[in-house]
């Protein structure tokens, strides 16, 4: 039978086209469904924990309190009577602290604000950052005007602009300018290095407890293995729920 008589009989392609055809189907159908299982491992990867996750970190066997009266060595916000104390020993320059930012920044709006935690950021400047004191000062001469927190904040969200500026106060400045603060009081406190004294203390208080790496990021006494906003958030849930028992 001639290829035209068998399209006649069958009424469509010949078996070699529609074999092809049903190729390309096939693999286009396990192309979706290798697609929807990496898509599915990648939400089950990424799927925040939960604050009955056994994977949460705890504190360390015997570990001891947090020593309150140290928290004076750092910049606090949030209730004196919150439940949960969040401490972050910090980079102004340390990439992986910027990366947290935005979950401390998180923090503050979910729960420093409401009462039920309060944050304390410590400045740990590693001595290979050369703009990571400056820029620690910056953050505390802002405090002098009530914006520790908003200079805080624009350190981090500019890291790369002032990271390795051969004149990074000279940022800095424009940063408090941008602020609405006194620019002259701001590069008075700068010049003088009035802060220079509480950065160090932060740093040497970093070492005696034994915190070399940035951010170290503690919820009371227990240590962030990932910190982040997943982790920190189901840490303190956990904590909080604890607490109200």
């Amino acid at each position: 039978m001639g290829e035209a008589k068998r399209r006649k009989v069958t009424g469509g392609v010949s078996d070699p086209a529609r074999r092809k055809q049903q190729q390309k189907l096939l693999l286009a159908v396990g192309i979706m469904g290798v697609v929807a299982f990496l898509i599915a491992i990648v939400y089950v990867v990424t799927l925040p924990p939960t604050p009955e996750s056994s994977d949460l970190p705890v504190a360390a066997p015997n570990a001891d309190d947090f020593p309150a009266e140290l928290d004076r060595f750092g910049v606090s916000i949030g209730s004196p009577d919150a439940p949960v104390v969040v401490r972050e020993f910090a980079d102004y320059q340390c990439p992986a602290c910027a990366a947290f930012a935005p979950a401390s920044q998180r923090l503050k709006a979910s729960y420093v604000e409401s009462g039920q935690v309060r944050l304390v950021f410590f400045d740990l400047p590693l001595r290979q950052h050369a703009n990571a004191v400056p820029a620690a000062m910056a953050a505390r001469c802002a405090g002098d005007q009530r914006a520790f927190w908003e200079m805080n904040a624009q350190l981090f969200n500019q890291q790369r602009e002032w990271g390795t500026h051969s004149d990074a106060p000279a940022v800095f400045n424009r940063y408090a300018r941008n602020l609405g603060l006194d620019e002259r009081r701001f590069s008075r406190c700068m010049e003088t290095e009035r802060h220079l004294e509480a950065v160090e203390q932060s740093r040497d208080l970093a070492a005696q407890l034994r915190v070399m790496s940035t951010p170290t990021v503690l919820v009371d006494n227990i240590v962030l293995t990932q910190p982040g906003w997943g982790q920190l958030a189901a840490v303190i849930e956990r904590e909080l729920a604890r607490k109200a028992q």
